[in-house]
Order: C-alpha cells, then sequence, then structure tokens
C-alpha cells in the first residue's frame, strides 16, 4: 500500500474514532496538511476562498437567481461555475457578475439550463468524486494533491496546475469511471 493511502486511511480511522473537539483539532490539522501538499501557494489558497465568498455572495444578492442552483469553485484565481438555471441568460449573467468580482482572473462558466437537481443526484456526484480520487491516489502518473474534481449531474470537472501529461492521464481516468457523463478539462498546463 502506498504512502499517502497508508496515511489517508490512518486519518479516516483516527477521525472516526474521536468525537467533540477532538473532532476539530483533526480537522484543522487536515486543512493544514492540504495546504502545504497544494500546487498553489498559500497565499493563493486563501485568495481562492476569499473570491469563492465574494462570488457567492454577488450571486446570492442577485434575485434573477433565486430558482437557480450555482455552486462555485475557485482555483488559482480562475472560477469554476457549475449548477443549473432556469433560463439560459440567467447563465450569462451569473458569468458576468463572477468576471467583476476582484481577484477574479478567469471564469469557466458550465452552468446548465435545466431543472435543479435532486439530493439524490448529488449524493451520487459526491460519490462519483470520491471514486475518481481514489483512482488518483493509486496512479503513479497523478499527483492527486495538484488536481481539483468536482462532479455535478455525472458531469466531472477537474482544475489544478499540471503538466499535459498528468492532465491528459487524469481525464482518462475521470473518463472510465462508472457513472461520469462528461469530463470537463479546466487544468492550467505547463
Amino acid at each position: 500500500m502506498n504512502t499517502r493511502l497508508r496515511l489517508a486511511t490512518a486519518a479516516l480511522v483516527a477521525l472516526l474514532s474521536l468525537s467533540g473537539c477532538a473532532v476539530a483539532l483533526v480537522g484543522a490539522t487536515a486543512v493544514g496538511i492540504s495546504s502545504a501538499t497544494d500546487s498553489r501557494t498559500v497565499g493563493t489558497q486563501v485568495d481562492d476562498q476569499a473570491i469563492e465568498i465574494k462570488v457567492i455572495a454577488r450571486l446570492k444578492g442577485e434575485e434573477q437567481l433565486a430558482d437557480s442552483r450555482v455552486q462555485v469553485v475557485s482555483f488559482n484565481r480562475a472560477v469554476l461555475l457549475i449548477g443549473q438555471v432556469p433560463q439560459a441568460h440567467l447563465a450569462q449573467l451569473a458569468r458576468q457578475l463572477t468576471a467583476e468580482v476582484e481577484g477574479v482572473q478567469q471564469v469557466h462558466n458550465e452552468l446548465r439550463t435545466a431543472d435543479v437537481i435532486s439530493f439524490k443526484t448529488i449524493s451520487n456526484d459526491s460519490w462519483i468524486t470520491s471514486k475518481i480520487k481514489a483512482k488518483f491516489v493509486t496512479d503513479e502518473a497523478i499527483d492527486p494533491s495538484k488536481i481539483k474534481v468536482v462532479t455535478e449531474n455525472g458531469e466531472v470537472f477537474l482544475m489544478g496546475l499540471v503538466d499535459r501529461t498528468m492532465a491528459r492521464q487524469a481525464v482518462e481516468v475521470a473518463r472510465n469511471t462508472n457513472g461520469v457523463k462528461r469530463v470537463i478539462d479546466a487544468f492550467e498546463t505547463r
């Protein structure tokens, strides 16, 4: 078993055996470890979190988007918008509002004109994301700490700072995972 998988398993076992404040401490430690292994600088990670908060607040404040489900993911100042809007022009409105937020350098607008997905679909998406991340951990050609995986309605979105070889391998792994309808590559390649 490789080291990353062993560490992840040990952390999960420890987390499940703890309760209360200890869980918060382990969670905070995991975030610190995640920050240390992320390919972005800590400053960029903080900027991305701030961008997500600002974009979410901006979109929540827009009454026209009240019947929409818009998820916001920021990676290296590039924002991915996913979810469902009842009318196509609302996707463009969300894109425009996002692009106007300070710090946003690029917007990947992947909003779909459709009914809001069900809780069952959201749960299935989480399962798909987990399966892909597990495959990344066991694939020697992929550094999972450099890739963000997000799934929405069976569509998998991959973001990160990677070389072209790793990007191609990650797309191939995701594409060959049960339940995946489509893979969208939003990588920044070097």
